[in-house]
């Protein structure tokens, strides 16, 4: 099976236009939809995984499965949450780096049992988006920076994660198209 070739790109720009492949907009998602926003995305995995089909099986060998991308999708929920505790514990934390691609081959997902898979991933949303959903006033300025150098916001890591599930949840539903 060919290998997946490491995403190295800073994708902060969301931040500032939509993203031409998912459609994402996150000048158009506010605060308060964060929650929301994380809620239906995860219900959307909860239908690619109801409709069965091939979840093991890459597309393309240098593409992941469904099975791949929503195990990554469930880390970033996790990855996230464990973020926003950070920036609201701590004055201005630096967030440790994670490597998803790296991450991916240690935990194989492509291995994973997708029924686990697929509860897990609700559980991980639904406690990420609690977690949002509890973060009040000034809360949202707290600042955290990323291991490249990247400064957010908790509103503006907030916007710019649900960009993630929400890509990817395309890239899965266009290969199954």
């Amino acid at each position: 099976m060919a290998e997946i070739v490491p995403d190295t790109k800073d994708w902060t720009w969301v931040l500032q236009r939509p993203c031409p492949e998912c459609g994402f907009n996150a000048s158009g998602i506010g605060r308060s939809d964060i929650p929301t926003v994380i809620r239906e995305n995860a219900e959307a995995w909860q239908d690619v995984f109801r409709a069965g089909g091939e979840l093991h099986v890459r597309r393309r060998p240098d593409v992941w499965s469904p099975l791949e991308y929503a195990c990554h999708v469930r880390d970033v929920f996790r990855i996230y949450e464990y973020r926003l505790g950070l920036m609201l514990s701590q004055d201005d934390p630096h967030f440790p780096n994670w490597d998803q691609d790296a991450t991916a081959v240690q935990e194989r997902y492509g291995e994973q049992d997708p029924a686990k898979v697929i509860v897990e991933l609700g559980l991980a949303a639904e406690s990420v988006a609690a977690a949002f959903a509890r973060v009040e006033g000034d809360q949202w300025a707290r600042t955290g920076n990323r291991s490249d150098g990247a400064r957010f916001t908790v509103e503006s890591i907030g916007r710019y994660f649900v960009h993630d599930p929400i890509h990817h949840l395309h890239d899965v539903t266009s290969q199954l198209n």
